[in-house]
């Protein structure tokens, strides 16, 4: 795949997107450059305001398997991995997979489900595969998990664990429409959901292609470089306690890549991490006690520190396409 056919693809998907979400392309370009980046997206924002028909809209305008798990508080880890049976005719046990084994995962409200449960996500996160009963099952590829979740302040929520949320890739809020683009939605969904004229844009081989291509995206050893300066820059800040994990350095490139092919170069510029920094690093961060003492809650003050820490970093010096 050449970038025009990559941007075709890539445009047509933004365009689907967005007839069902009005007034997020922010939103709906963050979410597919996770896709083509192979992450996870954390959609977080009260309710109401369109989270999880971003992950729909996302997920059918790819022609993959696709399923959603409701979380709530009595869901159990076998209720998402899948289990084993025992076959009486064939008297041996036998694996029913679970709703994990899809293309695009759909969790909704998935903070509403206890710490035990939301740990059953974390190898098929990180390993693309579920372990049952001492035995290992792949996942299908590609695999990606779109998660939604209230804010932790709202009642019958569980915090995420800082495992779970450092396998998510970015996190995104939607935000509420502003007023063009409420009266927008009242239009158009006035007689039919516009989800159900949403058609696939691309089918499973082409989406691999599409992941294929970015991973072929340059990245110079001075934006390498930069990155990496901003990650460990993290977790020295005196207003964090816990910084980004190497696995963030890793998804911040990445996502970089994915950001560069989307607007249709074949080279990753300090910019790309400049735009992905917050949503990939900031829920990964831990604020120190004495940062959330007045009052700002903990999102906040890691989103500043990021910000801080990017303007504080050093742009690096030298041509970032290919030698």
């Amino acid at each position: 795949m050449d970038a025009s056919t990559f941007h075709g693809f890539a445009q047509g998907i933004l365009r689907a997107v967005g007839t069902v979400i009005d007034g997020k392309p922010d939103a709906v370009r963050t979410a597919l450059t996770v896709l083509l980046a192979e992450g996870h997206l954390l959609i977080e924002d009260v309710p109401g305001v369109g989270k999880t028909m971003l992950a729909r809209a996302l997920a059918r305008s790819v022609d993959g398997t696709v399923t959603r798990i409701q979380f709530t508080p009595d869901l159990l880890p076998s209720d998402i991995t899948g289990v084993s049976i025992f076959n009486q005719q064939t008297r041996a046990f036998e694996f029913n997979p679970g709703p994990v084994f899809a293309n695009i995962v759909i969790g909704d409200e998935i903070n509403r489900a206890s710490p035990k449960t939301q740990s059953a996500l974390l190898e098929s996160m990180e390993e693309r595969q579920v372990t049952v009963d001492g035995r290992s099952h792949r996942l299908y590829s590609p695999f990606t998990v779109i998660a939604t979740q209230n804010p932790v302040e709202m009642e019958g929520t569980y915090a995420l664990p800082e495992a779970q949320r450092d396998r998510f890739m970015a996190r995104i809020s939607m935000g509420y429409p502003d007023l063009t683009a409420e009266l927008a939605m009242l239009r158009d969904r006035e007689t039919a959901s516009p989800l159900d004229a949403l058609a696939p844009v691309v089918d499973l081989p082409t989406l691999a292609r599409m992941i294929d291509y970015v991973r072929t995206v340059y990245v110079s050893p001075a934006v390498e470089q930069y990155a990496v300066r901003i990650v460990q820059t993290t977790r020295r800040d005196a207003a964090l306690r816990l910084g980004a994990s190497p696995r963030a350095t890793l998804q911040l490139v990445r996502a970089a890549k994915a950001a560069a092919a989307l607007d249709g170069r074949e080279f990753v510029l300090p910019d790309d991490v400049d735009a992905l920094s917050v949503p990939v690093l900031a829920h990964r961060l831990l604020p120190t006690g004495r940062s959330t003492s007045s009052g700002t809650d903990s999102l906040t003050v890691a989103t500043e520190a990021v910000r801080r820490i990017v303007a504080a970093t050093s742009v690096p010096v030298g041509a970032p396409v290919p030698s």
